[in-house]
C-alpha cells in the first residue's frame, strides 16, 4: 500500500490535500512539492506523512520534492501550526507566509550567483561619443575589486553597456570577493556599548539564555537608552555560533537601527522587510534556514523565519499596532514572538516606553519580569509637558500664536522644532463656503482629502484620486476652501512664517522614494536649524540631538472615539512625540494644543508617569469588561449590499449564544463603505479564550459548508487592534 502524505497549499482554503508519495521519494513535514493540482502543477508544504487512506478514493502521486530537507523546520512549523488554529487562518496560507515570494513560487532555493564584473583594460578602444560606456568604464576602474552587476544597475547604467565593455574585452567577469572582504563590509567593534549605572542596572535584571524561556517587560522612557542594552545584551549574552531576532515596527525605523546594530556585529546583522527585491529576501532567509549564526533586524513577518538556532528575541516598540497584520493572515507579529520565545526555550525582551496595557497587566500578574529604566542616557532630562488651549484663539495652519512664538525661539537658539500632525495631505476636507457642499469618495463613506502639491483630490482608504478644483463641482462659486489641516498646510505656513529656515516634512507622501527617509534623517541630524512636520513616522524610535521643542498641532482625536483603544493609542503617540525632545545636553518643551485642556487624560499626561496612567485605564478596562480583562474575536463581512453582509452575520449570531460569550452586533462598520464594499461587523467578547477558540473553529467549519451570498467575503480577527 502506497504511503500517503497530507499536503498544504497556498490557497484561501482550510481544507488539506492527500497524495500519494513514490517508493523513490523520502518526506517529512515541512518539506516543498511539485504535486498536480486540478489542470495544473503547484507547490505544495507537506503537512503530515503516514496518512490512513480512504477507501474508494483514487489519489494522485507526489510529482517531485522541491528539497532533500524541509524548508520549514520543525520548531518553526509547530508555531505557524499553533498561529493558524489561534487566529483561525488557514494552514496553508500561514505556512506560505514563512517562505519569501521567490520560494512560494516554486522556485529552486539557492541563490543566484551574483556575477560580478571587474575593469581589465585602459579604455583606449572607445570611441569619443561612448560617453556612457566612458563613464561606466572609469566607475569601474575607481572599484579595483571588481562590482556586482545588480550595484552597476542601481548606479544608472545598463546591461547593454555591461555587454558593450565586455565585448571590446575591456571588462571581464569574475568571481566574487571572500565573504566579508568587500569594500561595504562593517568591521564590528569588540567591546559593548557603555551604560550607565541605570542602564546597567536595568541590563542585569534582564533574564538570560541560560534561564531559558523567559518574558521580560523592558519599560524605558523614551530617551533612556534601550537600543545599548539591546546591544550590550547581545553582546553579552550570544555566542558565536547563535542566531537572534530584532523586531522593529517599521521599516523607516530600520536604517539607523541596522547601522547601529552593525557597528557592533558587523556582517553578521542581515535585515527583513517588505522594501526588498525577491533576491535579497531568498538570500536572508537562506542565511536563517541554513543556521548561519546571524542577527535579524526585521518587521512583523521576520518572526515567521525559519530559524533552526534562535537564543533571544528583542521587539522594540512592542506597543505599536503595526506589529498586527490588518488583512488576511491577522497575526500580532509581538505575540508570536512571546510564543515562538517558548517554543525555544528562549528569553524575549519587550522594550517600550508605552507599553501595551495587555504587556502591563501580564506584568501586574507575575507572567512578565517587569524591568524599569527611568533616567534618560547622559545628561538629557525629561522634558516638560504643557497643554495649550486653543479655544477662542486664531490658528495659522492648525498652529497657534503662543506655539509660533515658542517655535520662533527655538530657532533663535539655534535649536530644532517638530511639529507633530497625525493627517497628511493639504487638508482633509474641501468645502463650498456657498452651498455647504463637500467632495466625498464616490467609493467610500469618506471624504478626500486635498493634495495642494499635486493638485489632486485623494481618498486615504482606497486610494481613488481626481483633480482639484478651484471652484465649487455643485454650485460652481468661488468660495470653495480648504478646511482643516494636514501636513503640506502645516509646512506651507512655516516656511512662509520662517523663510530662512528649513522645513522638512516627514509622511507617507514625502518618502516614497527608496532611501527619501535615510537622506531626511541625515539633514535632521546634521543639528542645523529646522522645522520638522511629521506623522507618527517621527513619533517613534528616532533620536535627534538638537530637536528641543515638540508642537502637537491637535490632541482631541482620540478623547472621544467609539473604539475602546482610543485613549490608550493616544496616550501613547502624545508621550512617544514628546520624547523626541531634550535627548541631548539642551532641555526640551512639549506644547500639546487641545480644546479640552481640561480633560482628566490629558492633565495627567503632563506629568509623564505612563504607568500610573496604564493603571488607570486598566482599570477602566476592567469595569467595561475589555481586553485584556476578556477575548476578544470580530467577524467582518464585506458585500456589494449591506443587506448581503448582514445576512451573513445574522447566520453567525445564533451560533454563538452560549454561556459566557457576549455578542455585540451585527452592524455597519464605522466607515460603512470601503472602496464600493459595504462593510459589517459581529464583536464577541468572552470570559474564557479557550471557549471563544473553540467556538470559533465551529463558527468557522459552519461558514465553509454554508452557501453564501454570492459575491460576498467575511473574515475574522482575532485580538482586534481596532473595533471601528
Amino acid at each position: 500500500m502506497p504511503s500517503i502524505a497530507r499536503i498544504a497549499l497556498n490557497r484561501p482554503l482550510r481544507r488539506l490535500f492527500d497524495y500519494t508519495i513514490p517508493d523513490d521519494l523520502r518526506l517529512v513535514a515541512g518539506q516543498r512539492v511539485r504535486i498536480p493540482f486540478g489542470r495544473q502543477q503547484a507547490t505544495g508544504l507537506v503537512v503530515q506523512t503516514g496518512v490512513e487512506p480512504l477507501r474508494g478514493i483514487s489519489l494522485k502521486p507526489v510529482y517531485a520534492a522541491l528539497e532533500n530537507w524541509p524548508a520549514l523546520p520543525e520548531e518553526t512549523f509547530r508555531l505557524l501550526s499553533w498561529a493558524s488554529d489561534y487566529y483561525q487562518h488557514p494552514l496553508g496560507e500561514c505556512l506560505f507566509t514563512a517562505l519569501p515570494p521567490a520560494l512560494r513560487r516554486g522556485r529552486v532555493a539557492e541563490e543566484k550567483t551574483q556575477e560580478w564584473w571587474l575593469a581589465c583594460n585602459d579604455g583606449e578602444a572607445l570611441p569619443a561619443n561612448a560617453h556612457r560606456q566612458k563613464a561606466l568604464f572609469a566607475w569601474l576602474n575607481e572599484h579595483r575589486s571588481g562590482v556586482a552587476a545588480s550595484d552597476i544597475i542601481k548606479a544608472g547604467f545598463t546591461r547593454a553597456q555591461l555587454r558593450a565593455l565586455s565585448d571590446k574585452q575591456l571588462i571581464k567577469l569574475t568571481s566574487p570577493p571572500a565573504s566579508g572582504s568587500s569594500p561595504e563590509t562593517v568591521e564590528a567593534v569588540s567591546e559593548k556599548p557603555a551604560l550607565s549605572a541605570a542602564q546597567t542596572t536595568a541590563a542585569s535584571a534582564l533574564a538570560t539564555p541560560a534561564e531559558g524561556f523567559s518574558t521580560s517587560l523592558l519599560y524605558g522612557i523614551t530617551g533612556s537608552g534601550k537600543t545599548e542594552i539591546y546591544l550590550h545584551y547581545l553582546k553579552q549574552n550570544l555566542e558565536a555560533g547563535d542566531q537572534a531576532l530584532v523586531l522593529v515596527p517599521e521599516i523607516n525605523l530600520t536604517p539607523q537601527t541596522v547601522a547601529r546594530f552593525r557597528h557592533y556585529f558587523g556582517t553578521r546583522i542581515v535585515v527583513w522587510h517588505s522594501a526588498l527585491n525577491d533576491s535579497e529576501r531568498l538570500a536572508t532567509w537562506l542565511k536563517i534556514r541554513n543556521g548561519e549564526p546571524v542577527i535579524l533586524i526585521g518587521t512583523r513577518s521576520a518572526v515567521l523565519m525559519p530559524f533552526t538556532g534562535l537564543r533571544t528575541i528583542i521587539v522594540d516598540e512592542e506597543h505599536d499596532s503595526s506589529y498586527k497584520q490588518g488583512e488576511g493572515f491577522r497575526y500580532s507579529g509581538r505575540d508570536l514572538a512571546v510564543y515562538r520565545a517558548h517554543l525555544n526555550q528562549c528569553p524575549v525582551i519587550l522594550g517600550s516606553a508605552t507599553p501595551s496595557l495587555e504587556s502591563v497587566h501580564n506584568a501586574e500578574q507575575g507572567k512578565y519580569r517587569l524591568v524599569k529604566l527611568e533616567e534618560r542616557a547622559g545628561n538629557a532630562t525629561q522634558p516638560t509637558i504643557s497643554l495649550l488651549d486653543i479655544r477662542s484663539r486664531s490658528l495659522e495652519g492648525g498652529i497657534s500664536r503662543p506655539a509660533l512664538n515658542a517655535i520662533e525661539k527655538t530657532l533663535a537658539n539655534g535649536e530644532q522644532a517638530l511639529i507633530f500632525v497625525n493627517r497628511r495631505g493639504f487638508a482633509p476636507v474641501m468645502m463650498c463656503f456657498d452651498c455647504g457642499h463637500m467632495v466625498e469618495c464616490p467609493r467610500c463613506d469618506t471624504r478626500l482629502t486635498y493634495h495642494r502639491r499635486d493638485r489632486a483630490m485623494r481618498c486615504h482608504h482606497c486610494d481613488y484620486q481626481t483633480a482639484a478644483t478651484e471652484q465649487c463641482p455643485k454650485c460652481h462659486s468661488d468660495a470653495f476652501k480648504p478646511v482643516g489641516q494636514g501636513t503640506e498646510r502645516t509646512e506651507d505656513v512655516l516656511a512662509s512664517t520662517f523663510p530662512q529656515t528649513p522645513v522638512v516634512r516627514v509622511d507617507r507622501d514625502s518618502t516614497q522614494r527608496k532611501g527619501s527617509i535615510q537622506t531626511i534623517l541625515n539633514q535632521v541630524n546634521s543639528g542645523k536649524p529646522c522645522i520638522l512636520v511629521g506623522t507618527q513616522m517621527l513619533a517613534k524610535g528616532h533620536d535627534f540631538p538638537n530637536v528641543t521643542l515638540v508642537v502637537v498641532v491637535n490632541a482631541d482625536g482620540g478623547l472621544f472615539s467609539v473604539d475602546f483603544r482610543a485613549p490608550e493609542q493616544l496616550i501613547q503617540t502624545l508621550l512617544q512625540v514628546s520624547g523626541r525632545a531634550g535627548r541631548g545636553t539642551k532641555p526640551g518643551k512639549v506644547l500639546v494644543q487641545t480644546c479640552h485642556s481640561d480633560h482628566p487624560l490629558l492633565k495627567t499626561l503632563c506629568e509623564g508617569r505612563y504607568l500610573e496612567i496604564a493603571d488607570q485605564l486598566l482599570s477602566e478596562r476592567e469595569e467595561g469588561q475589555f481586553p485584556p480583562f476578556r477575548a476578544m474575536a470580530i467577524f467582518r463581512a464585506e458585500a456589494d449590499t449591506m443587506e448581503k453582509s448582514l445576512q451573513v452575520l445574522d447566520i453567525i449570531k445564533p451560533l454563538t449564544n452560549i454561556p459566557g460569550i457576549e455578542t455585540w452586533g451585527p452592524l455597519p462598520a464605522l466607515i460603512a463603505r470601503r472602496a464600493d464594499k459595504h462593510r459589517a461587523q459581529l464583536i464577541l467578547n468572552a470570559r474564557n479564550r479557550k471557549r471563544l477558540n473553540n467556538l470559533l473553529t465551529g463558527i468557522c467549519q459552519e461558514l465553509d459548508q454554508s452557501k453564501l451570498p454570492a459575491g460576498v467575503k467575511w473574515m475574522i480577527d482575532v485580538d482586534p487592534q481596532e473595533t471601528g
